[in-house]
């Protein structure tokens, strides 16, 4: 996207170079990394930084509407509809597919949107491997609104520890070490030094939660909740002490609700000219006459599954329960990241954090996807090179 830095950065490429990157996270985080780290960082100028900044804006002016919450009561399953849920979601990603407009210039349009847990802690060592290892140019920043980790880091430890005991603050998760994410946990502890705690092991006393450590029943004040519900389903016949929608006296970041609220559901509430167009399936007296032009996307999945990408009127007509679909317009991804072996296309994650002392959310860092495959994503990847995940180092100014 800047031809001069993106031809010195090539220029400098080499195999060894990104095998030694690869082989230093490995040997920092042992049998941790379970997934594909791209060849690059992407450096993003600041026209496109600025539109980034600006298609966030706009959907958080929906977000923190006061119908917001009423809007989207019906994204909630009955039976996953957990108490004490806050107004805020204190954790909150755009994912941006970087296109073209009508003008030929680079433009955002977004994909999807979640109030869940990312890598941030990942996304922080990401960004300083790569300054380690390749050529980074100044004045450019995987950070945001002035941010440096050490800033970005304090951020991080008042959003999830606040004013709790150390110890009594819990990343969540089902499995935590067969998940794909698993160096973020690492990198929670190495960073926050926040434990990991498989939801099997949580011990449920009344309204109260505890985990074992050293042989000592520690009590739990505030959960880091990293347990992806369509996970969660995998395993029916799973034995806790206790689940996301009882009645305990703990504090989420972020809450289980949320998850649902800003998602996929979310997408037809938006108007901006960096969302395209998207309905409830059930709510279309008829079609749009170019469905060619659209993709079908369940209302409650994860990670790109069950998308249909080529659609017709009899698979739509074949949906029993169009409630739970969604029509987007498709969006053409622009291959903008130009390789060693040809143009790569991009999808660029907003991180954001809400503190409960502020009005919005605020705007951190990011997390970037290269892809050659038809969709983003790891298994639409695997054959491929110069893809994976990344991170942008955006123009400061």
């Amino acid at each position: 996207m800047i031809p001069e830095i993106r031809q010195q950065y090539n220029a400098q490429f080499s195999e060894k170079a990104y095998q030694d990157f690869l082989e230093d996270m490995k040997a920092e985080f042992p049998g941790q990394l379970d997934f594909r780290v791209a060849e690059t960082p992407v450096f993003v100028p600041k026209l496109l930084k600025d539109k980034l900044i600006r298609a966030g804006e706009d959907i958080i002016d929906v977000l923190i509407q006061p119908d917001f919450m009423a809007k989207t009561q019906r994204a909630i399953p009955a039976d996953q509809l957990a108490p004490h849920e806050e107004s805020r979601c204190a954790l909150l990603t755009l994912d941006f597919a970087v296109c073209k407009d009508e003008k030929g210039e680079l433009s955002p349009q977004l994909i999807e949107m979640q109030a869940f847990a990312t890598l941030y802690c990942y996304q922080a060592y990401l960004g300083k491997k790569y300054k380690e290892h390749f050529f980074c140019p100044a004045g450019y920043s995987e950070f945001l609104n002035g941010l440096n980790l050490e800033s970005y880091l304090a951020e991080l430890k008042k959003l999830f520890i606040g004013d709790a005991k150390l110890e009594e603050v819990i990343l969540l998760e089902i499995y935590p070490e067969q998940q794909k994410t698993r160096i973020d946990f690492a990198l929670t502890k190495h960073f926050l030094g926040i434990e990991t705690v498989c939801l099997t092991k949580v011990i449920k006393e009344g309204r109260n939660l505890f985990y074992e450590k050293e042989g000592r029943k520690i009590p739990i004040r505030r959960i880091y909740n990293r347990v992806i519900v369509d996970d969660l389903n995998n395993f029916p016949d799973l034995k806790t002490n206790f689940n996301l929608y009882d009645d305990v006296d703990v504090t989420w970041i972020a809450h289980p609700n949320w998850f649902f609220r800003a998602s996929k559901f979310t997408l037809p509430l938006l108007s901006s000219d960096f969302v395209p167009k998207s309905y409830f399936l059930h709510e279309l007296s008829t079609y749009p006459s170019d469905l060619e032009n659209y993709v079908l996307k369940p209302l409650f999945s994860f990670a790109g599954s069950g998308v249909k990408i080529n659609i017709t009127k009899a698979d739509l007509d074949a949906i029993t329960d169009k409630e739970n679909y969604l029509l987007q317009r498709k969006v053409q991804y622009e291959p903008v990241v130009s390789s060693l072996t040809g143009g790569v296309k991009l999808e660029i994650r907003l991180m954001y954090i809400w503190h409960e002392d502020e009005a919005r959310p605020r705007l951190l860092t990011n997390l970037a996807r290269l892809s050659r495959g038809e969709m983003i994503g790891v298994r639409f990847n695997k054959d491929f090179d110069w893809v994976g995940g990344t991170v942008c180092f955006m123009e400061e100014g």
